[in-house]
């Protein structure tokens, strides 16, 4: 049984039927779901194959370490060899072979693969304070301190840039409630305290330049087939909040980045989510409508959303409502929560009059599942009590030698290994104290009005920019705000990202109210 040219092949049913999920549906995204034990993992590992086979990128969290085996080919020594052999021969796969995968490793620690960054201002107030786990009125601190860098050009790359604001605001708490409401201190120092339990944590390794650009996850090899993205997660997984937070802020990128394209022959790329119960505990609701949101809409920019789960009620109705292809592997009914997911999964299947879901959910051997999936029409199909396909690549994790030796020959080696400190909010407002630190000693020793009568010394940033003459000027303010106000269109749009790479090396000098209104009219009217 070989693949065939717009589906993949998923396992053969019971009844001898051919059980297969169309690629065109494919961005109408799916669910994985199962007890432990029961083949969960080694399903989407032969899902994600198959994309790359048909020259779709995949992006897949390595929660448990075991998915790195995906870059390399299984092999007959293998403990498990004879059982995936068997397996193929039983669903009479006649073309079965080992087969590696084209795979670029991301880690955000940058230890076991490429490091993956994003600057504060792109991770934005409304997801940095689902992960430093704010309350609301700290929240609306936040807001505020972000709309204050944003009217005053100050760039928020990492968590130094944003610790050196909120210091700032602690100390002009008066002057920021003047103008923009009520900044109490204490709430400041409650997210200060938040900032420094992540920067423990190493989460402050995730924000900073080179900032990620999505295009680097959607390569194929030069055979055609997708690169298999595998984040090592093993090590994320013991901060919950911050790996949700950070596949949150993903699709994100991915949904303002991509373009419009409806319903593609196959999609630009799957998103496998792994663990995904920890993208909802605990989310309040307006956050849990984000999800629901971008759910939706990221259909139509032909990326798929694979949710990978122990317990199918672990994803919220709204969204498990969006998840046209299913495969279900064993649950357990051990608890009257297990009980329920029984039957709230049996009932979401197309009824098969042959077959009694329920009964069969919990007798489900390891390597089978119940699969449903779209047809051609978009209708879900009978669900069929399958034998799933084996994957071709080692189960099992790959060793930090081959690890070391695919890093080295990724596309992206040496793009994000090496950290970039441009200057930014963190080194504008330490220049701003500077200058009124030199300024009041100045004072104090010879008095305010002779200080005042004395030529005025070109020392501030907005007088060093105009001192470098006024075309300069505006091409360092064009820089800024293509970077600030444009994020990730400046990337994506051959104009913006000219205007910023000519202007990079000045553009963190400009600050201040004037010339943020006046470089955003000026980008503005560049830009439309």
């Amino acid at each position: 049984m070989t693949e065939v040219a717009g589906e993949i092949y998923l396992g053969l049913g019971a009844d001898g039927s051919r059980q297969t999920l169309l690629l065109g549906r494919s961005n109408r995204h799916g669910l994985i779901a199962g007890a432990t034990g029961t083949g969960k993992t080694v399903t989407l590992q032969g899902i994600a194959e198959s994309f790359s086979a048909a020259g779709v990128p995949v992006f897949v969290a390595d929660v448990k370490g075991d998915l790195s085996g995906i870059a390399m080919p299984g092999s007959p020594t293998f403990k498990h060899a004879d059982k995936l052999e068997g397996r193929a021969k039983e669903l009479g796969i006649t073309d079965y072979a080992y087969s590696d995968n084209p795979v670029i490793f991301w880690d955000l620690y940058g230890e076991q693969g490429h490091p993956i960054r994003t600057t504060v201002s792109e991770m934005g107030p409304l997801l940095l304070s689902r992960l430093l786990d704010l309350n609301e009125t700290q929240e609306g601190v936040l807001q505020i301190v972000f709309r204050y860098a944003d009217e005053n050009g100050l760039l928020l790359f990492d968590f130094g840039d944003l610790s050196a604001l909120l210091q700032w605001a602690n100390a002009n708490a008066a002057e920021l409630s003047g103008k923009y409401g009520n900044v109490s201190k204490a709430s400041v120092g409650a997210i200060q305290r938040q900032l420094l339990s992540f920067e423990a944590q190493g989460a402050d390794n995730f924000f900073g330049e080179p900032a990620l650009e999505i295009d680097d996850f959607l390569k194929v090899d030069e055979q055609g087939r997708g690169y298999v993205n595998v984040l090592a997660a093993d090590k994320l997984m013991r901060s919950p909040k911050l790996y949700a937070t950070f596949l949150l802020w993903l699709l994100a990128e991915l949904f303002e980045s991509l373009p419009e394209v409806g319903d593609p022959e196959k999609p630009k790329l799957v998103f496998f989510f792994d663990e995904a119960h920890l993208l909802f505990d605990d989310a309040p609701k307006a956050l849990q409508d984000t999800i629901e949101q971008v759910v939706r809409l990221i259909r139509s920019k032909g990326v798929g959303v694979f949710f990978v789960t122990q317990n199918p009620i672990d994803i919220p109705e709204e969204v498990a409502g969006q998840l046209g292809n299913r495969v279900q592997h064993a649950l357990r009914a051990f608890t009257p929560r297990d009980q329920r997911a029984i039957k709230a999964a049996a009932e979401t299947f197309r009824i098969n009059p042959k077959l009694d879901v329920e009964a069969a959910i919990t007798e489900l051997k390891v390597g089978e599942a119940l699969v449903s999936t779209l047809d051609d029409d978009g209708a879900p199909t009978v669900v069929e009590r399958t034998l799933i396909k084996p994957p071709r690549s080692r189960l099992g994790p790959v060793t930090p030698k081959e690890r070391a030796i695919i890093q080295s020959i990724s596309p992206v080696d040496g793009k994000y290994d090496t950290r970039v400190d441009r200057e930014s909010a963190e080194e504008v407002l330490a220049a701003k104290a500077a200058d009124a630190a030199a300024t009041a000693e100045e004072v104090a020793e010879v008095g305010e009005e002779e200080v005042g009568k004395r030529p005025r010394k070109s020392t501030s940033l907005w007088e060093k920019a105009i001192s470098r003459g006024v075309q300069v000027a505006v091409g360092g303010a064009a820089g800024m705000a293509a970077s600030k106000v444009l994020g990730k269109k400046s990337r994506a749009n051959p104009v913006a990202s000219g205007v910023t790479s000519a202007a990079g090396s000045i553009a963190t000098d400009l600050a201040g109210p004037v010339v943020g209104r006046f470089v955003r009219n000026l980008v503005g009217g560049l830009m439309r």
